[in-house]
């Protein structure tokens, strides 16, 4: 067993590592270095080992240097965003997290883990600028142009009562300007629902910007939403962040449980009072936004699981949109179906007219876990495999022929009946039921049945339950 970790092994698996990996004793001299480490400040190993932590990055300094301020303080630093210049003159940002090394209680170096995110940062900063550039000065018509919100309620194709539900509590919802949480799975059409909410709303010749909460580090997060000063962090410029360039518009902040809960809790002050704080300032600035996010979990399982604070939710579900899944609105396949095969006859300069009774019948059995994004994308290989100008059962993927032949199976053994239709009626039933049982108590009711106080009401609505 202490073969197995001896120095030499431990340092061949640090090797493997991908984040950056850097040990320096109490003067400050680097005593290991990885090769991730290494590839990221463009140096090589040998030649950091014995040096100084400042020799190697020189714009630091001993208060900005998170492995010398660790060994300092005695105190961990954890996900501190760092922009720095190597030796060799090239801009590097890091998300570090620096930890002190003691024995018998005597600081003996620190240990630093670094998270390259050079390249994320410059993408997400040129997104920025480009969007600052782009509203500003604009006038109303270019404006609407290139707001980015390009969809209304039209382009929300369906005439189930699912659907129209939620378009008719939407536009009631566009006049005003309070926050909205939209839930619904991936693929449901989120975004497409809160563009067409912009674009009914007195703010559609404003901006709209999305950001996905997910797709940034939280500390990189937090300076394109807010904003930076120089001199905030090492390595920070003047920089307006999303809340200001959306200022007057709108605000999707999309996978908001994904975004850390500290930072939760500046998005709350924003709702609360209106004014937001760049990274490293001190004044406040006054922005006119309204916010609206989205989940693709149940708000009541990102509660559950402390990935949303309870008091943003409740400070954002002012207006709380349901988006159905597919499933729960099959009677708007043939729709979809059909404006897809259109899409697509205009890209692919194709003249599919539309699609077999055979096949029609088995998109709608089916249960659709990627919702209307995957039936976009089964309408699109379909017509990039078929022949003839009719999508054909054969022309789709192969998962559906075997759906066929499980449907035709239970036909044999079943007779006619459709077990979606016995499931639908036995689920209306004891929804019912449990609904008498708790005296039309919601909550209770949903306890009852094990699902989500939001599930019940959306089954609820579905199946036109009144007391």
């Amino acid at each position: 067993m202490d073969l197995i970790f001896s120095k030499r092994n431990m340092e061949i698996i640090l090797d493997y590592v991908g984040e950056g990996i850097q040990i320096i004793d109490p003067r400050g001299r680097i005593i290991y270095y990885n090769r991730t480490a290494a590839e990221l400040d463009d140096i090589n190993k040998e030649d950091t080992i014995g040096r100084h932590i400042l020799e190697i990055y020189p714009s630091l300094s001993p208060d900005t240097s998170t492995l010398l301020q660790a060994i300092r303080t005695g105190k961990p630093i954890f996900n501190n965003q760092q922009t720095f210049i190597n030796y060799k003159g090239k801009k590097i940002t890091t998300i570090n997290s620096s930890i002190p090394i003691t024995s018998k209680g005597k600081i003996v170096g620190a240990i630093e883990i670094s998270k390259n995110i050079t390249d994320v940062k410059e993408l997400s900063e040129k997104l920025v600028d480009l969007q600052e550039k782009l509203y500003k000065d604009q006038d109303r018509k270019n404006r609407k142009e290139s707001s980015g919100a390009i969809y209304t309620f039209t382009d929300m194709i369906g005439r189930s009562k699912a659907i129209l539900d939620i378009k008719a509590i939407a536009l009631k919802a566009a006049k005003t300007a309070s926050p909205i949480l939209v839930y619904g799975e991936t693929g449901t059409g989120k975004e497409l629902l809160v563009q067409a909410i912009h674009n009914a709303s007195n703010r559609r010749d404003k901006s709209f910007i999305a950001q996905n909460c997910a797709a940034l580090p939280g500390a990189l997060l937090e300076g394109i939403l807010f904003g930076t000063v120089r001199g905030g962090f090492t390595g920070a410029e003047d920089r307006p962040g999303l809340f200001e360039l959306a200022d007057g518009g709108t605000l999707f902040l999309d996978e908001i449980n994904s975004m850390p809960l500290e930072l939760q809790v500046k998005l709350l002050r924003v709702l609360q009072d209106g004014t937001i704080r760049r990274v490293g300032e001190v004044k406040t600035r006054q922005v006119d936004v309204r916010i609206i996010a989205a989940t693709n979990t149940e708000p009541e399982t990102s509660l559950e699981n402390k990935e949303l604070r309870r008091d943003l939710y409740y400070r954002l579900n002012a207006v709380e949109l349901w988006v159905p899944e597919l499933k729960e609105r099959a009677d708007d396949i043939p729709l979809l179906v059909h404006y897809f095969i259109d899409k697509f006859n205009h890209l692919f300069d194709q003249r599919v007219r539309g699609i077999s009774e055979r096949a029609l019948a088995l998109l709608k059995k089916y249960d659709w876990p990627g919702n209307v994004r995957e039936l976009e994308h089964v309408i699109e290989g379909a017509m990039n495999l078929m022949e003839g100008d009719e999508i054909t059962l054969e022309s789709l993927p192969q998962k559906f022929r075997y759906l066929q032949q499980d449907a035709g199976e239970v036909r044999r053994n079943k007779g006619d009946h459709s077990l979606k239709d016995a499931v639908e009626a036995l689920e209306k039933q004891m929804i019912a039921q449990s609904l008498e049982n708790c005296d039309w108590n919601v909550s209770h009711t949903a306890e009852e049945l094990d699902i989500p106080r939001q599930t019940l009401q959306y089954k609820i609505r579905k199946y036109d339950l009144k007391r």
